[in-house]
């Protein structure tokens, strides 16, 4: 299943799909997540922000976020969580697996040959990371530990791949780049 995605991503990696990919990405983080976290933080009369954009953070942070947010940002957020947060994580792995396919495609130097498939794994994360913070959202005053701190862990893992992708991305740029110095000088 993996190769199979792997190699449609190489079959269908175009400028066309990477400006396909860049125009669904835009509204989300340029409108819709924006106008999503000052909706909360208005309800919750101070800044806070979202659980899902924190990096390294302890599960106590979390519980008193989502005591701070009140019930109505709570349930604004949960909204958002469960309808833009479902939709952003397959239009961000579509658009860096085709970067990525764009990248390694046909080249030598790919270190493996799934490469262009590693967003999917922050597509998992993701998925799983917004089902805890739903989770939390709406069983709020109940508080699991366990979930809380599994939010956390699965929040670290989006992150940290998402920070494999880009090193993957910025590799392939730069060999891209050697190799098309090398063949202008040979």
């Amino acid at each position: 299943m993996l190769t199979a995605l792997s190699s449609f991503f190489y079959r269908t990696a175009s400028w066309k799909t990477l400006l396909l990919g860049i125009v669904l990405y835009i509204p989300f983080p340029a409108y819709l997540f924006k106008n999503l976290e000052a909706q909360m933080n208005a309800l919750a009369g101070k800044k806070i922000g979202p659980i899902d954009l924190l990096v390294g953070y302890d599960p106590a942070r979390i519980s008193q976020m989502v005591a701070d947010y009140g019930s109505e940002g709570r349930a604004i957020y949960a909204q958002g969580e469960l309808t833009y947060d479902l939709a952003y994580p397959v239009i961000y792995t579509f658009l860096f697996c085709v970067i990525l396919s764009l990248v390694f495609r046909n080249r030598s130097y790919a270190p493996f040959q799934l490469v262009n498939i590693v967003p999917v794994g922050i597509w998992g994360f993701d998925l799983l990371e917004n089902a805890c913070i739903v989770y939390l959202l709406k069983s709020y005053p109940e508080s699991s530990p366990s979930i809380t701190s599994l939010c956390s862990v699965l929040t670290n893992a989006k992150w940290a791949v998402t920070a494999v992708v880009l090193g993957l991305f910025i590799y392939g740029l730069v060999r891209l780049a050697i190799d098309g110095r090398q063949r202008q000088i040979a």
